[in-house]
């Protein structure tokens, strides 16, 4: 009897599906098709944090404003240093910072200064205050020191009229003292984008209902809700759409007229219930919705009424793994933000990463130094694209090529690490 066969569609156990867009490729496209938001708004400095600097900072002023002493110590003459030996000089004042010295320095004179203070106009050289011996009202010092030694001139961090940010940066702490620094109270920023976002699914209950069978708590809301705001993003939570066609449609729908991005979790498959990919084409432009990783391949990506949509998978993992490699880069580009590539560094493979050809696949994995100092890299034992603990217990991914297998234990790989995704 002859072997029976069927013909069968395309899934998700596939690892080759030419209909699956590259992850460089969809990522390419998702990046020409979103805008810059345009409005912005001016704001203190305090509440800038974190927001996208929409126009640059000019400085108005040298910063220092004066030249300054680097250390404490005594201000001396180019000229009173000595050739060789030693030179004895008298102390005639005291120069602190906000309260300068303002008498002369004549010859074999010097001024005592301390670190931040004004540097009187005839001395050009600072000596610090170990490498001196006092004597009296008196100093004596050797030959060590040279011209400009320990003297901050005046615009030597930054000059007036120089622009010290660039628009398109996240203003980080260290951004809100420079910006202070330069006496500047405002900044102007890009508004926040909304984004709207919501879960479909029948299964699905709210934490604190009680589960029946076959129904799970939505957990994907959760992480959307914390990779969201740390970027700073308006959130609209629309909770858990039932998976009817018409309610999904007016859902989404609502949603574009309300947001700059609309994001849903699950229904982006082929199941009978299964409706995004269908809608979109309703009710928007469908740009792709195949991507060739594991886990993540069902990944809708068009627009619905000028807003953006993402339509991510409904695994736990799957969310996660397509929101920091799709969604989030798009999103900073519709912030406003500067275009940051993925960090990628090389790691230790310190266990076998079965693999097979055809995806780009993230694997979930710990990276720590080993006793030489060596950067190793192991990976979870469950890489489900359900098992969200296997998030929680990793601090990276291991970024597997498409065209790679079987990885064996000893080999280097890339690594992208979670710190500065979450």
């Amino acid at each position: 009897m002859a072997k029976q066969t069927i013909n069968v569609d395309p899934n998700c156990d596939d690892d080759y599906d030419a209909a699956s867009l590259s992850c460089d490729e969809a990522l390419r496209q998702i990046l020409a098709r979103v805008e810059t938001v345009s409005d912005t708004e001016i704001l203190p400095v305090r509440e800038a944090l974190g927001r996208v600097l929409a126009r640059p900072v000019v400085s108005p002023l040298d910063v220092p404003s004066h030249r300054n002493s680097a250390m404490d110590g005594y201000a001396v003459r180019t000229a009173d240093l000595p050739a060789d030996g030693v030179a004895r000089l008298r102390v005639v004042g005291h120069a602190f910072a906000g309260n300068p010295y303002t008498g002369s320095v004549g010859e074999n004179e010097t001024v005592r200064i301390m670190t931040g203070a004004v540097v009187p106009a005839e001395t050009n050289v600072v000596v610090m205050q170990e490498q001196v011996e006092a004597d009296g009202d008196c100093i004596v010092i050797d030959n060590r020191h040279v011209d400009g030694q320990n003297v901050r001139a005046a615009g030597e961090d930054i000059r007036a009229g120089v622009t010290v940010l660039e628009p398109g940066r996240v203003i980080s702490p260290a951004d809100l003292g420079l910006i202070a620094s330069l006496g500047i109270g405002e900044a102007e920023v890009y508004r926040r984008v909304r984004v709207a976002f919501l879960s479909t699914g029948d299964e699905l209950r709210g934490v604190g209902e009680s589960l029946a069978v076959g129904e799970i708590y939505d957990s994907n809301r959760y992480t959307l809700y914390g990779m969201l705001t740390r970027l700073g993003i308006e959130i609209i939570d629309l909770g858990v759409v039932i998976d009817e066609r018409d309610a999904v449609r007016d859902a989404l729908t609502a949603a574009a007229q309300r947001a700059d991005v609309v994001i849903s979790s699950g229904g982006v498959s082929v199941g009978e219930a299964d409706y995004i990919k269908e809608i979109l084409r309703e009710i928007g432009q469908v740009g792709f919705w195949k991507v060739a990783m594991k886990p993540g391949r069902p990944l809708a990506f068009g627009h619905i009424n000028g807003a953006v949509f993402f339509g991510l998978p409904g695994n736990p993992v799957s969310v996660m793994v397509t929101f920091y490699q799709f969604v989030q880069p798009a999103l900073r580009k519709i912030m406003g933000a500067e275009p940051q590539s993925a960090l990628l560094i090389k790691a230790i493979a310190g266990n076998v990463l079965k693999k097979r050809p055809g995806r780009v696949e993230y694997q979930r994995g710990m990276l720590a130094m080993d006793a030489d100092g060596r950067a190793i890299v192991r990976t979870e034992s469950d890489q489900g694209s359900g098992i969200l603990s296997s998030m929680s217990n990793a601090n990276c991914f291991v970024v597997l090529p498409m065209d790679g297998g079987r990885v064996e234990a000893g080999e280097l790989v890339d690594v992208q690490m979670f710190h500065g995704l979450m």
